[in-house]
């Protein structure tokens, strides 16, 4: 069984969300490998807002291309969205 840590964390703006389910494709799809895990904490009034989590073997590979990639594929879901996306 593979250790996973947290690598990126993120926001999306008030009112924007992701499913679990196309949240762990998008980060599989950027590190290349099925072997990842989400998380969602949800916080902020109303309980609106939301930061995810991508966690992934601490041996990810390229972490500068994954990151590209993480960004390209959120811009393209959320264009007008302001994302705010974290390296851990």
């Amino acid at each position: 069984m593979t250790h996973h840590i947290a690598l990126f964390s993120f926001r999306l703006s008030e009112g924007k969300s992701i499913g679990p389910t196309a949240l762990r494709k998008l980060w599989a799809t950027a590190c290349h490998s099925d072997d990842v895990k989400v998380s969602r904490v949800t916080s902020g009034h109303d309980n609106i807002l939301h930061t995810y989590s991508l966690c992934a073997s601490p041996r990810t590979a390229n972490l500068q291309a994954v990151e590209v990639r993480l960004r390209e594929s959120l811009a393209e879901l959320w264009p007008t969205a302001a994302i705010n996306l974290t390296c851990l």
